[in-house]
């Protein structure tokens, strides 16, 4: 792919979360999502690829917009596969919690598992626990294997988890074992990302959420050369037949970092919505607002943040939210 795309996708996530972030705290998380899939769905058609959506908002007969296999982009440049989560962690933006972001992963056609909309139970660390950690192990070898890699007692280790209650026979697991636990109500894809950074107070992500977030994670991973396992989690049979349609034999297959994300070249793009560890969220003033973003490439392993104002109240001849950005003196 082209490195110049970088900054064009993220003008594409700035968009969502600009529009997103206006209903931060309002309680209305559908209001939210919506706006950030409109905004991130026109910004999108301004981008000169070929675009085929294989992680999306859902079904075509489920989503207006940004559902798997639409076609998007300006349509003359080469064909990628985009995976888009508009506004990952509807829920926080609601309640103006935390770790809400607008977020899209982008490689090459067929690059990217199309993981169905299911669990995934899923397992990450950063570059120094590579080779250490295995979903298949009982997690307090994983925790143990991991500390000897760090170089520190497992006291001082961190794993986030969702705080669900499935989650609640391996938290007593964890905590047994004197690991420090961080427990998340929404949200995993940012946690995985913090847990490939040093110094992020994040040393493993763990537990079962969402399979779509899970491969936009995978994306962010690879691009900082991480760890990562995951297995679907198919519920029923029609579940099941689900995966063996997307082009995963054994539904139940361990998968490995280069089967979630094939290749070398992946593109990782976010802007915050909500504050997070390792980027801030919108802030609006009287004429400009301001947006956080980092966006990586897996190739180059280049990690760009990229801070930008937004003039606000224009708008394209078409109507599009503008991203034009003001140069700070």
């Amino acid at each position: 792919m082209e490195r110049e795309l970088a900054l064009e996708f993220v003008r594409v996530t700035e968009a969502a979360a600009i529009q997103a972030g206006r209903l931060m705290g309002r309680g209305d998380k559908n209001g939210a999502d919506k706006l950030a899939v409109d905004a991130m769905r026109a910004m999108l058609d301004t981008v000169d690829i070929r675009g085929t959506v294989v992680i999306g908002e859902g079904e075509m007969d489920e989503a207006p917009m940004l559902y798997i296999g639409e076609e998007i982009g300006g349509g003359n440049g080469e064909p990628v596969d985009i995976a888009v989560d508009p506004l990952e962690g509807t829920n926080l933006v609601s309640k103006g919690l935390p770790g809400a972001i607008a977020v899209m992963a982008v490689a090459p056609r067929g690059h990217l598992l199309h993981a169905p909309d299911m669990y995934m139970e899923k397992i990450v660390t950063g570059p120094a626990g590579r080779g250490a950690i295995s979903l298949d192990a009982p997690i307090e070898d994983n925790l143990r294997a991991l500390a000897k890699r760090l170089e520190k007692p497992v006291e001082d280790l961190t794993a986030v988890i969702l705080d669900r209650e499935r989650h609640q026979e391996l938290i007593r697991r964890i905590r047994e074992t004197g690991a420090r636990i961080r427990l998340i109500s929404d949200g995993d894809v940012s946690p995985a990302l913090a847990a490939c950074v040093p110094d992020s107070g994040i040393d493993l992500l763990v537990g079962s959420g969402g399979a779509p977030e899970g491969v936009i994670a995978a994306a962010a991973v690879k691009c900082l050369g991480g760890e990562m396992q995951a297995r679907l989690l198919p519920e029923d049979a029609a579940q099941e037949q689900r995966v063996r349609d997307m082009g995963v034999s054994d539904p139940r297959q361990l998968l490995k970092l280069d089967d979630l994300v094939k290749g070398d070249d992946v593109l990782y793009v976010a802007t915050a919505i909500t504050d997070n560890d390792l980027l801030d969220g919108v802030h609006y003033g009287p004429q400009f607002c301001a947006t956080h973003s980092v966006v990586m490439r897996s190739l180059t392993g280049t990690v760009r943040f990229v801070r930008a104002d937004h003039q606000l109240n224009r708008k394209w001849p078409e109507g599009r939210p503008v991203t034009q950005l003001r140069r700070k003196n």
